[in-house]
């Protein structure tokens, strides 16, 4: 197990850096504008709505108050005959 983490880590690793390899130009923006350009519309309304998702269901759950159980108990009496 210690063996397959440590393979996948150093994978991850090497993946990253291979991205990265793309370097940015000098004194240029950082894509900043591009991604002032695009509209974030439908991730605000998605955020929005698992976090609306999430509260229903928190409030709609019992609140782990406790169980309520039954118990049955039996008593034997036993006679002898002398």
């Amino acid at each position: 197990m210690r063996i397959f983490g440590a393979a996948i880590l150093a994978a991850s690793l090497l993946v990253t850096n291979a991205f990265a390899a793309t370097s940015l130009t000098a004194g240029r923006p950082a894509g900043v504008k591009k991604a002032q350009e695009n509209s974030n519309t439908i991730l605000i309304i998605g955020g929005v709505g698992l976090a609306g998702l999430g509260i229903a269901l928190a409030a709609s759950s019992n609140g782990g108050g406790p169980t309520n159980f039954t118990t049955t108990t039996t008593t034997t009496t036993t006679t002898t005959n002398p």
